[in-house]
Order: C-alpha cells, then structure tokens, then sequence
C-alpha cells in the first residue's frame, strides 16, 4: 500500500494551482479540453461498458511472442538521426546529436496492480538499462501507460531534462527529482532547448489521472523542431480541431508519431478511431506518420493487431507514406519514405 501511494504521485501544489487558475483551459480544479469531450459515447454507461469488457473477443492478445529487434541504443553513432520504437506509447529518438525518450513504460505492466495489464510476451525486452544518457524526457500525460514509476526512477540518473504538462512535474517533485531538472508547460507555449531546437507543447483531445482524480494536470502532444527536422509526436489524443490549428501553424511535418490503438466506438473522443487516423495526417499536413499506442498492452476490446491492418490499409489507400518498425528497429529519419517496411504482425495473427 505504501508503494502504491507513492506511485499515485501528488496532487499539485497551491503555487502550482494558483497559476492554473489564471489560464484559460483550467476551470473548477481541473483543466479543460478545447471541445466538450465526454469519457463515453452518449447514451453509453461505465456499468455497460465494464460488462462489454467481459464478452469474449477473439486476438485481443497475441498468442505467441511478438517480434522484436535488439538494437545497441548506447551504440549508435552521433551523426545518426534515427527513432526506435519499444511498443505502445515509449519511443528513442536521436536526431541532430540531441537525445529524447518519450512515455518510457519498461516495468512490464501498465498499472499499479502487480500482474494486471501486462505486456504482451515479445514486446517488454527493453528496459532503463539499456537505455542512453537521455537529453530530453518528454511525458505527454500522466496515466499510468505513459508515466510509469518505476522506470522514470530507474531512468533518474540518465536523464537531463523532462519536458512535460502543467502539473505533471508535481508527481517527479514528490519522487525524488531536482526541481531543476523539470520543465512544466501549457500548450502552445515553448522551450528553446539548444540552439536550432524548440519544443512547443500543442493541445491533445484526452484527459489525465493516476487514480480517481481527473484532469488535476495537463495532457499534451509536441512538437519538435530540430536543425533539420520538425516531428509531431502526438501522446494521446480523440480527433479534434486541434489537428488543423497544429498543421496550420508548425506544419508540414517530416515525420508525425500518431496514437493508433486501445480505441473503441463507446469512447470515440478520447482515442482517434481507425477511420479519423488519416484525416488528422492530412490536417497536420506530416508526410509521414507512424502508429503507435499498439503492440503491447490490451487496454481496449479489439484484435492486437487490428491497429496495424487499418493503420496500413488506410494509408495505401490514401497515397500516405507510412512507417512500420518491429519493436525495437532502427528508423532511419534522413531515409522516411524510401524505406519498404515489412507487415511483420501477418506471421503472428
């Protein structure tokens, strides 16, 4: 019990609430979504829901261990611009000499229950130990399959900067981190990180919390512009405006790193369904995406694999280059587009 209140985090702090409350998408304790965002479809309820969960789908969860690639992530080489993804939400990337990692969730669960929601065999090889001496520790929320405590401990010493939204600091204060190493902001506001790089905070459709308490700190996706590149890397997020205000003002894109995974048409606002994916590259204006938020956890009633068949069809059919490593392959960010990625999940289906 003592373990779990401390993975819970804290609550911020009135100096932190104080400034909340002079910004716009905070209202009554709580930020705000641009557009009303119900948790659940109209007319649905958590009780209906909760007993949908219960009738049996078929490849929710792979039957056999899932493909992965070991890649020497303390070996590549400086001058390499290249991302490495680790299954769900958790992303490496390397680009200009500059090192981020994103929503490293490497414990092997995604909740604070021991056993519950655990990775799928196959896509929990990496951990922090395999992990670089890190720049930029970027968080987009703080749900527990984004912000995982043990490994962002584990990862402590490795870490330069995290890079998360207003409030989400409050849980690395509590846990131990130098109030010096975390930058907090809301969306649309910026940090110059080295020179040629800004990482701006841009708005996502979701909502945050470790438990109970909801939306007590803020969700976001990013931006990143980089000496050569611009990056969209999205957290997580329903289909929204947002979208088109984000390709407006920072696109095009090299390269966007889209949520595509754990949705279900009961909660069409807070996860983009298979049909809005392509829709959102284009209003982001990114002439290259990749699916993530799949491939190791079953947090939602479809087929593991069902992200990635849609995610594929729907792209060939639209002329949108697409990008599909295996856990743990090397994508090389000077070579998006030339690349013919393989369906690797067919052999596993």
């Amino acid at each position: 019990m003592k373990n779990l209140k401390k993975q819970l985090g804290q609550f911020p702090d009135e100096k932190r609430k104080e400034y909340f409350n002079t910004l716009p998408n905070y209202l009554n304790g709580r930020f705000q979504n641009i557009l009303t965002t119900p948790p659940l479809l109209e007319g649905e309820s958590m009780t209906k829901v909760l007993f949908h969960t219960l009738c049996k789908v078929e490849n929710t969860s792979p039957k056999t261990a899932l493909p992965f690639i070991v890649t020497d992530l303390k070996s590549i080489q400086p001058e390499e611009n290249v991302l490495v993804w680790f299954g769900h939400s958790s992303y490496f990337i390397q680009v200009d000499g500059k090192k981020f990692l994103i929503d490293p969730v490497f414990s092997g669960n995604a909740s604070p229950m021991p056993g519950s929601i655990k990775a799928f065999q196959g896509a929990d090889y990496y951990k922090p130990e395999h992990m670089p001496e890190i720049d930029f520790l970027l968080i987009s929320h703080d749900h527990w399959d984004h912000l995982d405590y043990k490994t962002v401990q584990d990862l402590k010493d490795k870490v330069g900067k995290v890079i998360c939204g207003l409030g989400t600091g409050q849980h690395f204060e509590y846990w131990g981190w130098s109030f010096d190493k975390i930058i907090e902001k809301n969306w649309w506001e910026s940090i110059d990180i080295a020179e040629g790089f800004r990482i701006t905070l841009t708005p996502a459709r979701h909502f945050s919390g470790r438990l109970l308490n909801r939306n007590i700190s803020l969700w976001t996706s990013f931006v990143l512009k980089t000496p050569t590149k611009k990056l969209f890397l999205g957290g997580d997020s329903g289909y929204g405006n947002h979208f088109t205000e984000i390709g407006d003002q920072y696109g095009p894109f090299d390269l966007a790193i889209m949520e595509n995974g754990q949705y279900n048409e009961k909660w069409p606002y807070i996860h983009t369904l298979p049909d809005q994916l392509i829709t959102e590259i284009k209003e982001l204006k990114a002439k290259n995406f990749i699916p993530v938020h799949n491939s190791k956890f079953k947090l939602a009633q479809h087929a593991w694999y069902e992200p990635l068949v849609l995610a594929s069809k729907y792209a060939e059919e639209n002329d949108i280059p697409i990008t599909l490593p295996m856990i743990g392959e090397k994508v090389d960010l000077d070579q998006l587009g030339t690349t013919t990625w393989k369906k690797w999940w067919k052999e596993y289906m």
